[in-house]
């Protein structure tokens, strides 16, 4: 590669969780794939040979054509958080924590060494980089906006240090972008780190389940547990605090509670998981989610002081939590907020390589702004008669139109078609379908399909240019990122997709986005006069978006669905 070429830049998260992996060549976006979506294993930790396999075949590419590696973490920064050794050791409410502390990041830091190596092994002829974590998410969550400058907020358990950042960004005449992060937050004021703690007290997964307890919070009352998390994670002129009293020191081990006796004592036991959720775990999930969201509108209102701008990108694992970003585009801080398909650290493989890109001189790359279907796809597709024993396909002649008439009859529909979307949502590709018109399809979506708890609501999609007549976001969701508020005519029409707390969590539709989902809205509307559906992920609980037609097919067999529209093919039981 010569200094005017452009390099063929390889973007990994890897060896922690969400493992992903993005290609740029010749300052184009090649692609970006979760490995979970091929391995089948949710938030798979390993390395994601099945994504960059992909990746490079697709760009008719090996590994020795690989110039830089990009990695989403800088190891050698773990070390840093050592020089805090001696203070915590000096304070009564961290002093026994503070050596195991020290040690566990060290021990990450060599862990980081050994993955580099690993790295450096795969791809030889590579310069293997690190990149900021909040660096990797701020870059991709500005990125994919449409934004000429914004103001950028990442929240989320800890990158290296770092567990919020506010940063500037702006597009430049050259086709570079500049970011500057403005202010920080480290270790141990995370509200990550809270969020997965209480997660794990309620006796759901940290890091996968932080969507029930979302839920969950919906039938709780918070102010029981109220002046709890006041006291635990107060506010601060440039952010919060965390107080170790509540929330013990962080040590990077699963060896050491996340949270303290005295707040056992203040709140409840452990619920194991298998426990029915009793009304105080309702009400511990409402608090924990009415302090989040006000930390978070908190956070918004810095970043509008600090950058000024009245555009707002997220990212991050907390920028996931779709009623707090709609509590902040509520407030009317700004006139439009941006969260990315994948604002989790899945993300960081896109940003960091997008880091990668600019660092070596080049703009930024075409195909990541506004992009969410960037994955593999299986078109032309040959199935036989017979796909699987007691299933059969055929290929009807106006796909669109079939399946709308089916699900206005009442059928709950897989579809999987095009290419893979990026992130948790499912936004139209690997998707279940069901009509919001029936009295009981909540309940056998929840009970039959996903296997999950009753109380989780389903997420409405609609054609953007009818979405105010539903909704009162007043911006558009391509992501299904944000909760909105409804209006008269969506509680009288479509009550199934409104969740107890009155929100749901919209997707927005347009034939130039997504045009095959836009003609079934329109087909579904011209039946039944609704331009909406419920959207929701092509898996069940526990599994991974389903990736592959082998993966759609299991689910069909395995589940209650009564159809899946797979590349054409009508396939059912």
């Amino acid at each position: 590669m010569t200094a005017a070429q452009s390099p063929v830049v390889l973007g990994l998260c890897s060896y922690t969780h969400d493992s992903a992996a993005a290609l740029i060549v010749d300052d184009r976006l090649i692609g970006f794939v979760e490995e979970e979506r091929l391995n089948g294993e949710k938030h798979t930790a390993a390395f994601p040979e099945h994504a960059v396999a992909w990746l490079l075949e697709r760009a008719g590419l090996d590994a020795n054509d690989v110039d830089i590696v990009a990695y989403n973490f800088d190891g050698t920064r773990y070390l840093d958080a050592l020089s805090a050794t001696t203070h915590y050791t000096s304070q009564p409410k961290t002093q026994t924590r503070a050596e195991p502390r020290a040690a566990s990041f060290r021990k990450v830091h060599g862990r980081y060494e050994d993955r580099m190596r690993d790295l450096q092994r795969r791809f030889p002829h590579s310069t293997v980089t690190p990149v900021l974590h909040h660096r990797a998410h701020a870059l991709y969550a500005f990125a994919s906006s449409t934004y000429d400058a914004a103001g950028v907020l990442v929240v989320d358990s800890l990158g290296e240090l770092q567990t919020t950042t506010l940063s500037d960004a702006r597009r430049l005449d050259d086709g570079r972008c500049s970011l500057d992060i403005r202010e920080e937050l480290n270790d141990p004021a995370s509200l990550g780190y809270v969020y997965g703690a209480v997660i794990e007290h309620l006796g759901w997964r940290r890091g996968d389940e932080e969507g029930t307890v979302m839920a969950l919070a919906a039938l709780g009352d918070p102010a029981r547990f109220r002046e709890l998390f006041r006291a635990a994670v107060p506010l601060t002129e440039h952010g919060f605090a965390l107080d170790p009293r509540w929330f013990p020191l962080r040590v990077l081990s699963s060896g050491y509670s996340r949270v303290s006796d005295a707040f056992t004592d203040a709140t409840c036991p452990p619920r194991q998981a298998d426990e029915t959720p009793e009304q105080i775990h309702a009400d511990l999930a409402a608090a924990l989610q009415e302090h989040t969201e006000n930390v978070m509108l908190h956070l918004a209102r810095r970043v509008r002081e600090v950058t000024g701008s009245r555009l707002l990108c997220l990212g991050g694992g907390v920028a996931t939590n779709c009623v707090a970003v709609g509590k902040i585009a509520e407030a009317g801080l700004f006139d439009e907020i941006h969260v990315p398909p994948a604002p989790g650290d899945s993300g960081t493989a896109i940003g960091a390589a997008l880091a990668a890109v600019l660092d070596a001189g080049r703009r930024l790359p075409a195909r990541v702004a506004g992009r969410c279907y960037l994955g593999p796809q299986y078109a032309p597709l040959e199935l036989p008669t017979h796909p699987r024993a007691g299933l059969a396909a055929f290929r009807p002649t106006k796909p669109a139109k079939s399946l709308a008439e089916k699900l206005a009859d009442g059928a709950i529909v897989g579809l999987f078609r095009g290419p893979l979307e990026a992130g948790p949502r499912a936004l139209g590709n690997r998707s279940i379908l069901a009509s919001p018109l029936h009295a009981d399809v909540v309940r056998r979506l929840n009970d039959d399909i996903k296997f999950r708890e009753p109380f989780r609501p389903f997420a409405p999609v609609i054609l953007n240019d009818a979405a105010s007549d539903y909704f009162t976001l007043g911006q558009p969701a391509p992501f299904m990122s944000i909760a909105s508020g409804v209006t008269d005519l969506a509680r009288q029409r479509i009550p199934a997709v409104i969740h107890v707390n009155g929100t749901a969590r919209v997707q927005t539709v347009t034939a130039e986005s997504n045009a095959f989902l836009a003609d079934v809205l329109m087909e579904f509307e011209a039946l039944t006069g609704v331009p909406v559906l419920i959207n929701t992920s092509l898996n069940v609980k526990g599994k991974p978006i389903c990736g592959t037609p082998d993966m759609a097919l299991d689910c069909l067999t395995t589940t209650g669905l009564d159809a899946l529209l797979i590349e054409g093919w009508w396939v059912s039981k």
